[in-house]
């Protein structure tokens, strides 16, 4: 286990690092895929990151490297990383290990994107505890900024596969005043980022899920300025 100085250092160089890259049109700026354990397919919709990057570096005028690279969850390599996301449909498990670098990545200025593929729910709630034992996973509100960037969302976050005909939910965990982690719950964005022959989603369900998808990039690249 590193000591808090170490750490602190890992924080700052996150910090200054991803400042930089963004000064500099983001070209220096890559995303990444979340490796976990307990079971579940971590690596599910391989083609639904490089979409969402082909498509903020068109739309958001980012220049995002389209390589993807994988990050396992008690690594201090995710501090290279402004924007992680996390998916499948299974069993998660943190080690209180990586729960800490994975709170410590959070509260340093990185941003989770949880997307639940269906079946994830009842396994990354405690998960979440262990890494944020003293903040609640909340509900965010059609007012929060994350729906009200380069595009619009009224009504909060689209719903792209049925699933239990529930109606899409998104969650948070809120640092300071600063979302942190958000959790999409009965919507399946990941799934909408793929290539179209995947799920067989129509244009506009694609298009929504990757206008949203650009929002969280777009957030999760300037909330902390």
């Amino acid at each position: 286990m590193f000591n808090s100085t170490f750490k602190n250092i890992v924080l700052f160089v996150f910090l200054i690092g991803t400042i930089a890259a963004m000064s500099q049109n983001n070209s220096s700026l890559q995303i990444a895929l979340l490796k976990y354990s307990g079971g579940g397919d971590w690596y599910a919709n391989p083609t639904s990151l490089p979409n969402l990057v082909k498509f903020c570096n068109q739309n958001l005028g980012t220049k995002i490297s389209e390589r993807i690279e994988t990050v396992e969850a008690g690594d201090l390599s995710i501090f290279n990383y402004p924007f992680v996301h996390m998916t499948g449909h299974g069993n998660v498990i943190f080690s209180a290990e990586e729960a800490e670098n994975l709170r410590n990545y959070m509260l340093g200025g990185g941003f989770l994107h949880i997307d639940d593929n269906y079946g994830m729910d009842k396994f990354i709630r405690p998960e979440l505890k262990k890494i944020f034992p003293d903040n609640e996973l909340v509900e965010l509100p059609f007012s929060h900024p994350v729906f009200h960037q380069k595009f619009d969302f009224p009504s909060g976050l689209p719903k792209i596969h049925e699933h239990d005909n529930k109606r899409s939910q998104a969650f948070g965990i809120i640092h300071e005043g600063r979302l942190v982690c958000i959790y999409t719950y009965e919507c399946d964005l990941g799934d909408g980022w793929e290539d179209a022959e995947v799920h067989g989603d129509s244009d506009e369900k694609r298009e929504e899920a990757l206008k949203m998808g650009a929002n969280l990039i777009q957030y999760a690249f300037t909330a902390y300025h």
